[in-house]
């Protein structure tokens, strides 16, 4: 198991994992989530993308949508997935010079804090999405919904506050209906 550094400064070390086996969501049919976070200060940045996705994908993903505001990491914890162990990565981390540290299939609790973030963002996304959802649809046993049940109405929920015209305007709000 490697042993962990504690940094001074955010964006310094950062830990990096996958979530998979999302239905397609968005306009581009998103089917997976890179979890990054920075050990520092815990700050989470998750970025949909694709299970088929290439090294490159991924590289371009992390220059285009993180370094740019993040600058560049001295140190990025992740499993062994091949995106991370592919030449590409390797020459990457050699050009920047960033350490790049694997967990072992033995003790993912190295990765620790990506697993921990991934863990709460699936909590999160299951209550925003879930909860909403199942307290505003009409039950067969009573022909109501249980918001109307318990508090005499139904909540306005986000995509039923979406304007029409400003979707088409900006495609990515729709992509929030979407959700």
């Amino acid at each position: 198991m490697i042993k962990i550094q504690e940094t001074r400064r955010s964006w310094e070390l950062v830990h990096m994992d996958w979530v998979t086996g999302l239905p397609p969501a968005g306009d581009r049919s998103y089917n997976s989530w890179l979890v990054i976070v920075d050990r520092f200060s815990k700050t989470p940045i998750f970025l949909p993308c694709h299970k088929g996705d290439t090294a490159m994908d991924t590289a371009l993903l992390i220059w285009d949508r993180v370094i740019s505001w993040t600058g560049i990491f001295k140190n990025i914890i992740s499993d062994r997935d091949p995106k991370f162990t592919s030449a590409l990565w390797k020459n990457l981390h050699q050009i920047f010079g960033t350490k790049l540290s694997f967990s072992t299939a033995y003790h993912p609790q190295t990765d620790g804090l990506a697993e921990r973030m991934i863990q709460t963002l699936e909590d999160m996304v299951r209550r925003l999405s879930l909860e909403p959802a199942y307290k505003t649809s009409i039950h067969a046993s009573t022909n109501q919904t249980p918001a109307i049940l318990e508090k005499g109405w139904n909540p306005k929920l986000p995509q039923d506050s979406l304007r029409k015209e400003l979707v088409e305007i900006n495609p990515t709000a729709a992509s929030f209906k979407e959700c």
